[in-house]
């Protein structure tokens, strides 16, 4: 497993690289050899942020947590993916009751907790007007939300922009 580890605001010590690299290659079991993790270590304001990104067969698995000490972060992010994972592997025993992709050494030590089956509990339908991002981000605003979907007019595509934690705004668009 290929892992890339990068700081903003912090120098990555070898002490810290090597917690990194040790927590995540145990992914490798259920990821194969071949997989690749993007791990970020960054400082704000006091807190030691840690995000992990792992593409995996259309999927993303991803954590992010900030605490006062790095590698409380580096822990309760490792646990976060684990509990994805889990969740994944959960998903794919339903749906194919004979299929096994080598995930009993990964979970021997995490307990078997009945996952709640998801339910979408309300579908809402509304008009949307071609407009530009930045356009979007003022509805969003007006609106009080924290995602907004349009259709966005330079595009000619439905986008989806949202407020980060950071207070910035994101902007997804879908490839096909």
């Amino acid at each position: 497993m290929r892992i890339v580890v990068s700081g903003k605001n912090i120098v990555v010590t070898d002490a810290l690289k090597d917690k990194v690299n040790k927590k995540l290659s145990k992914f490798e079991k259920f990821l194969g050899p071949n997989s690749e993790a993007h791990a970020t270590l960054s400082v704000e304001k006091g807190r030691h942020i840690f995000e992990v990104t792992i593409p995996f067969n259309g999927i993303i698995l991803r954590g992010e947590e900030a605490t006062d000490d790095m590698y409380m972060s580096i822990d309760n992010v490792i646990e976060k993916l684990e509990k994805q994972v889990h969740k994944q592997k959960t998903k794919l025993e339903r749906k194919m009751k004979d299929y096994n992709l080598r995930f009993d050494t990964l979970f021997e030590n995490i307990p078997d907790t009945e996952e709640e089956e998801l339910q979408i509990v309300k579908t809402k339908r509304f008009a949307m007007k071609p407009m530009p991002a930045e356009e979007a981000a003022m509805q969003m605003e007006l609106l009080g939300h924290n995602f907004f979907v349009f259709s966005n007019s330079d595009t000619e595509e439905v986008n989806v922009i949202y407020k980060r934690k950071d207070g910035n705004y994101g902007l997804i668009e879908p490839e096909f």
